[in-house]
């Protein structure tokens, strides 16, 4: 299994709604519909009211990089400029 995490900061004030914008728009239902997405979750965190963390499995890493050129994610790097202002992302494996 390949995981990432992604470490989103929003714009003060913009967690939920951009959370609510990508939900609204159905890529998160069409990421989780792709081959090989095993786990797709956002997280709140407790701390920070405008960070979000994103969790991703996926069976293979050609999975992943397969989900990244899908039209989608387009409209999701789209949409992340209304609300977004950093993103940071790490990757491991778990055998």
């Amino acid at each position: 299994m390949y995981t990432i995490y992604v470490v989103f900061k929003s714009f003060p004030g913009k967690r939920e709604e951009f959370i609510r914008r990508v939900k609204e728009e159905g890529i998160v239902d069409a990421i989780r519909a792709e081959d090989g997405c095993i786990r797709y979750d956002y997280y709140y965190s407790e701390k920070d009211p405008n960070e979000i963390l994103l969790i991703e499995a996926w069976e293979t890493k050609q999975h992943q990089q397969i989900h990244i050129e899908q039209p989608h994610m387009a409209k999701l790097r789209e949409i992340k400029g209304d609300y977004i202002t950093s993103t940071h992302l790490g990757e491991f494996t778990l055998n």
